[in-house]
């Protein structure tokens, strides 16, 4: 069949439809639905299952993002199906993991290995309880063999303060023929915590998915609610939504440069960043309390008004940290030594990149020009912010100065939005939530794009709730990119992507 031949449920960004209204295929159909149109150059953005009576669905969001449209497709299951990973391999993750979770086996994937190390008393274990769950940190891993070959193991306990996280490499001398990447040592059940909900944790919840996207996530969350119950924020909230948001981004940027400052031994960016870090997540809590924006946005608005007093206040401190960031960031691209650490190592090519799925910051330095913010607009109805497209070598200088564009245009961006503040309330009590509907809603964090993906059963709770944060799509392009490369690359490399331990391991 042809990719037009396909019939599906086609949303615009933070869209809801009827449950039944979602196109249910057979099988194969759906299976070759989802190949075709990866290959056509749409995006898995979301792929779950959920228990229906004695039988399992499948649903899948798949991304257009020249169209603006996620299409939304599902099918009934058995207790196997033929893998797609081979054909389209942005789906490896995501049917390890329903393998896990409900004992639905992809037949043919090529490595079928734990996502997450679920606990043995665990939901999802007794769904399946002739399927053998592993212990924790045991599992098989790649190996390679021949005369001088060897392994290096590296945590899953690990120096800093960070979550635990096991990373195996396969090496000839210094030289990295391999990277696998073992993660899910807490698992936290965050998605099933929510199931029935929402309850009063539950935005407590969205915003610990991944402490650094707190915006980010929350803000999807918030979308998914407001669609199920007919509720259209006012424009200010919309827009300080945007405004944290953006600085979000800006703060984490800012922090990862002068990391990568670090990892190359280059001091005067890294101390410099991490104290402006500090203060630009110090005008995040100007306006909620805190500095990672928890609290300040709820389904129907924000909490917290920005008035006119403190948006000046606000604007002026952005434009100070602004100028700061820039004079400790520049001396990053003016030193030929670290360009010569950052340039041409750990590259991604443009069809790696499509093919394994990559997001935000990662995609964008190999030249894929996507960005939720211009692709599925959410939130943004007066401007959005440009996205940086202008380098993609894919390596680490991309990614970092990919970075630094984007911090250009965040600032530029909210001292904007800050000065033409809407003249509206900042909250709309939403509704009660519509029963069996589906909503998906994204957002452009700042390591790339979130997922949302909600289903409500007949009494209007959440019987489905499945999240995908951008660090589930990345993780594999972190080890692609150590491939060929000298293993002392590891960190700088880890760091130039900067993923998230606990927004994989929900």
């Amino acid at each position: 069949m042809t990719v037009e031949t396909y019939k599906t449920l086609d949303l615009k960004n933070a869209g809801t439809a009827n449950l039944g209204d979602v196109t249910q295929m057979s099988l194969e159909d759906f299976r070759q639905c989802i190949i075709s149109r990866v290959k056509a150059g749409m995006r898995l953005s979301n792929m779950f299952a959920a228990k229906k009576a004695d039988t399992f669905i499948l649903y899948a969001v798949l991304a257009d993002d020249n169209e603006s449209v996620l299409s939304v497709l599902s099918c009934e299951s058995g207790k196997s199906y033929d893998s797609m990973t081979n054909d389209c391999p942005q789906a490896h993750m995501f049917e390890r993991e329903i393998y896990e979770q409900m004992g639905i086996m992809p037949e043919g994937h090529p490595w079928l290995k734990p996502v997450r190390f679920l606990n043995d008393n665990s939901t999802e274990n007794k769904n399946k309880a002739k399927t053998k769950r592993p212990e924790i940190g045991r599992t098989d891993y790649f190996e390679v063999t021949g005369e001088e070959v060897h392994e290096v193991a590296v945590g899953p306990v690990h120096a800093g303060v960070i979550e635990p996280g096991h990373f195996r490499f396969q090496c000839h001398g210094e030289r990295v023929f391999t990277l696998e990447i073992s993660l899910g040592y807490q698992h936290r059940g965050i998605e099933k915590a929510v199931l029935a909900g929402p309850h009063k944790r539950t935005i407590h919840h969205m915003e610990a998915l991944s402490g650094d996207t707190t915006i980010g996530h929350t803000t999807a969350y918030c979308q998914n609610i407001e669609k199920l119950s007919n509720c259209t924020p006012p424009a200010k909230a919309l827009a300080i939504r945007n405004i944290m948001l953006e600085l979000e981004r800006m703060a984490n940027h800012i922090g990862d440069l002068g990391a990568l400052g670090a990892d190359v031994g280059y001091l005067p960016t890294s101390s410099y960043c991490g104290a402006i870090r500090g203060d630009m997540l110090n005008i995040t809590a100007m306006v909620c309390g805190n500095r990672f924006g928890r609290g300040i946005v709820v389904p129907g608005g924000v909490a917290w008004d920005i008035d006119e007093k403190l948006a000046q206040e606000m604007v002026e401190r952005v434009q100070t940290t602004g100028d700061y960031a820039k004079e400790a960031i520049d001396m990053l691209w003016e030193t030929p030594s670290v360009m010569a650490r950052f340039q041409g190592v750990g590259a991604l090519s443009l069809q790696t990149c499509r093919d394994i799925g990559l997001v935000g910051p990662a995609a964008r330095a190999c030249g894929l020009h996507i960005d939720t913010r211009q692709d599925h607009n959410f939130g943004y109805p007066y401007a959005t912010p440009e996205a940086a497209y202008e380098t993609h070598t894919g390596d680490v200088y991309a990614r970092a100065y990919v970075r630094w564009l984007e911090i250009a245009e965040s600032l530029k961006f909210v001292k904007r939005q800050l000065q033409t503040l809407p003249n509206t309330p900042i909250y709309l009590e939403p509704g009660p939530i519509m029963a069996n509907k589906i909503a998906v809603s994204l957002t452009e964090g700042w390591r790339g794009e979130v997922c949302h993906t909600a289903i409500t059963d007949k009494d209007g709770n959440f019987s489905s709730y499945k999240i995908v944060d951008p660090s589930f799509h990345n993780w594999f392009g972190l080890a692609l990119a150590l491939r060929e490369q000298e293993i002392s690359d590891f960190p700088l490399c880890n760091k130039s992507f900067n993923l998230s331990y606990c927004g994989f391991d929900l």
